[in-house]
């Protein structure tokens, strides 16, 4: 569970990563302590490669944005308006550097247990919940998610077969319309209206 906090008593050993995505190239500093340090899952490469852009615009939040991979290359890509929020402070500190080295605009990234400090309600919300935080906590992403979305808006994640794929989508068409929109290697990439 450390990784999903502030992360004081773990040794920071920060490194440069690269990756391509939609076209573009992006540069991610990681560090120790936060999801995927080292480079980019698979689970938001496919997710990035798999939604749909053009019902990606507006506001967007990035809901556990880790470093700051899917907002960051959406707001690149889109040029679309993001919020990119975490728990872990370190996550935090990496996507603020992230942002400047990608050269972004109209991008902030902050601290919010979830939504708790969210005030505001977005076209799009993409997230690859923290799964090892708990079957509580992805649920509050994402069962909660509709509060925080405009009327016509999209919430957009991946999640895993092996963990709780099927029965998550069960328990989301019971408040939202659910696609999936890929499934590959175990992943399954989720549209929810």
């Amino acid at each position: 569970m450390g990784q999903y906090f502030d992360n004081q008593d773990l040794p920071s050993k920060m490194v440069k990563k690269e990756c391509f995505l939609r076209g573009t190239k992006f540069i991610f500093y990681t560090d120790n302590g936060v999801f995927s340090k080292d480079g980019l899952d698979f689970g938001s490469r496919l997710l990035l490669e798999t939604i749909p852009l053009e019902e990606v615009g507006g506001k967007v939040l990035d809901m556990g944005c880790g470093y700051g991979v899917l907002g960051i290359v959406l707001n690149k890509v889109l040029s679309c308006s993001v919020d990119m929020v975490d728990v872990n402070l370190r996550a935090i500190h990496l996507a603020s550097i992230n942002i400047k080295e990608n050269h972004c605009q109209n991008i902030c990234a902050y601290e919010s247990n979830v939504y708790s400090n969210i005030n505001s309600k977005y076209t799009c919300i993409i997230t690859n919940p923290p799964i090892r935080a708990g079957k509580k906590v992805v649920y509050d992403i994402v069962m909660n998610a509709k509060k925080y979305l405009e009327k016509d808006g999209v919430l957009f994640l991946v999640i895993r077969k092996e963990q709780g794929a099927k029965s998550l989508i069960v328990d989301l068409e019971k408040q939202y319309t659910v696609e999936v929109l890929e499934r590959k290697k175990g992943f399954y990439i989720l549209k929810c209206k």
